[in-house]
């Protein structure tokens, strides 16, 4: 598994709003369900990515945009902020007005659907993810608040399937719109990190590399080996410090600072979502002992495991 693919396997759809918008100027829509990422495309029409706290970001026919951090944002037909928002998302279940009354039947119309005009000239979809985590904390850090991949004329077939996908009421519906979002999150991340106004983070520039790219990859696979630079390097057919400077150029970390940083990740999200002892998830990253586990955690979080535990149960409690 190479370093894209597994931060975004723990970047998962699971039970996203995912919502189709048919409109007709002027609108906006305000988003303000906190989560860290959501994803926005343009089936038909035009419009702005408006965040509060940057710059608004043009949207065209068959463009898809990420918006990362859970900051609210706006989604609108011009990017001066002056039109009041048809309805706001606060949380999968729950839009009220501009004014916090519930939303009624004027702007709901059929399922996973609303706006303000069947036939309006504007259609778009949303999908936000409700992630967290060490783990995907290492992709949202590494993406600007907004970014665009525009439509460069090829056919979406994954973006197709979900126009189509979404007005559907099947058993499992909303499993096949999670997994359609995550493909969309894929191919966009995927091809937005391959573009020249693209600054991707070091560890996925190297993954291209025959060295460091192999050596993350080893990294990924198996966190629990007890690799050392010396064991990588030769993984990897070059000597030690060759590897060394090489991984360092390209990565931005040495080594073993990085191997660090992806074990303790690992943990803090095992701690999180499992209930497997601080042993046992010690030793399934790579550590010997609960000790040596807590000595390295406390040193780069500030706080034990088991209070990274305890802070995380509160939280989703």
């Amino acid at each position: 598994m190479d370093a894209l693919a597994a931060l975004l396997y723990e970047v998962r759809s699971d039970g996203a709003l995912f919502s189709r918008n048919i409109v007709a100027p002027p609108w906006s829509v305000r988003i303000a369900d906190r989560t860290p990422l959501t994803l926005i495309t343009m089936l038909r029409g035009t419009g702005w990515v408006v965040p509060d706290d940057d710059a608004p970001v043009e949207l065209g026919p068959g463009d898809v945009a990420i918006v990362a951090g859970s900051e609210p944002f706006s989604i609108a037909d011009d990017a001066d902020r002056r039109t009041p928002p048809l309805y706001v998302v606060h949380d999968p279940y729950h839009c009220t007005t501009a004014d916090g009354d519930e939303v009624g039947d004027d702007l709901i119309q059929s399922l996973r659907t609303c706006g303000n005009s069947l036939d309006g000239p504007t259609v778009m979809l949303t999908g936000s993810y409700r992630v967290g985590g060490r783990v995907s904390e290492r992709l949202l850090s590494a993406l600007p608040r907004a970014l665009v991949v525009r439509n460069d004329g090829r056919p979406g077939p994954i973006l197709e399937l979900t126009a189509m996908e979404i007005s559907r009421d099947d058993p499992g519906q909303q499993a096949v719109l999670d997994r359609l979002l995550d493909l969309l999150l894929l191919s966009t991340l995927r091809e937005w990190f391959a573009r020249p106004e693209a600054d991707p983070p070091g560890w996925y520039r190297a993954l291209g590399d025959p060295v460091a790219g192999r050596a993350l990859r080893l990294i990924h696979d198996r966190p629990e080996h007890p690799w050392t630079v010396t064991a990588l390097a030769e993984e990897a057919g070059v000597s030690r410090a060759t590897f060394a400077r090489r991984f360092s150029d390209l990565v931005g970390q040495p080594p073993m600072a990085y191997l660090t940083d992806w074990r303790l990740a690992l943990a803090a999200d095992l701690l999180a979502r499992t209930e497997a002892t601080v042993e046992s998830i010690a030793r399934q990253v790579g550590y010997r002992s609960a000790f040596g586990l807590s000595v390295a955690f406390n040193r780069v979080y500030g706080i034990r495991p088991s209070q990274h535990r305890a802070a995380a149960a509160r939280t989703a409690g």
